[in-house]
């Protein structure tokens, strides 16, 4: 199951967020090109159609931005939403609400895949939280601790948080911070996983790929000496796999986490 499906299927049932409300308001922090922040706002409507929605998007990319204006201009359903767009990363939009001190509040902010990216995941938490209103929630999505990402960027830390990611985080991390913060919340697994058989072929350009995508490099047999690279291979298959049918499965279960306000 892939996050899309999972927020069509199970979205309306866990978040319950807009029973009884009179408006709806979004806030999406790092939501790239739209995508499934569009399904989440046509899937709120649809759930809630005599409800009005508002949504204030948060992303650090003008490119990403300007795919999601675009998007939102063809889909005829999200003409109606009112968009405020903050074209900075998280920290920055933390630090102009706390600097203009008229603060607006939401039912439901979400931020998924993006947690690897601020710099102080606590206080990022912290300071998320405290824009919900009465019964908000704020969703997170990322990879599950102990799951195929976790072990190898973990395992090969140094080797890999190098770049745009300098902190590799699981669901552990952003658990961990909540049970200090006192936060109440539930946790939902998505269940996923991909081939990535082709990794162990050195002549496969697909294999390349994979693993060029899974260490978020350009070119994993350039950047890696040949120690580093026997070790990941042998890690991928062995630690952060399953094998069926003579496939080599890559474990990328997701967890979705809802926090109370």
């Amino acid at each position: 199951m892939h996050v899309e499906e999972m927020v069509q299927e199970q979205l309306p049932i866990y978040f319950g967020i807009g029973a009884g409300k009179s408006s709806l308001d979004v806030l999406g922090v790092g939501s790239g090109g739209g995508e499934i922040d569009a399904q989440m706002l046509t899937l709120l409507q649809s759930t809630f159609p005599a409800v009005p929605i508002t949504a204030d998007i948060v992303e650090g990319s003008s490119q990403l931005t300007d795919n999601f204006k675009a998007l939102v201009a063809k889909t005829t359903n999200l003409q109606t939403i009112p968009f405020a767009w903050y074209i900075m990363h998280s920290e920055d939009y933390e630090r102009q609400v706390k600097e203009k001190g008229d603060i607006k509040t939401f039912d439901f902010i979400h931020m998924i895949q993006m947690i690897y990216y601020v710099d102080n995941l606590a206080d990022t938490i912290k300071f998320y939280h405290s824009l919900l209103k009465n019964n908000g929630r704020l969703m997170i999505i990322n990879e599950a601790a102990n799951g195929g990402w976790d072990t190898l960027w973990k395992t090969y830390k140094k080797d890999l948080c190098v770049d745009t990611i300098q902190e590799y985080r699981s669901s552990g991390e952003v658990i961990a911070c909540l049970k200090n913060q006192g936060l109440k919340y539930e946790e939902h697994v998505i269940p996923n996983s991909f081939d990535i058989t082709e990794c162990f072929n050195p002549s496969s350009q697909t294999g390349k790929r994979l693993l060029n995508y899974m260490t978020a490099n350009d070119n994993f047999y350039q950047s890696f000496s040949p120690e580093i690279r026997a070790g990941m291979l042998e890690l991928l298959r062995n630690k952060c796999s399953t094998e069926k049918d003579g496939r080599v499965l890559f474990n990328s279960n997701m967890n979705c986490i809802l926090v109370y306000a």
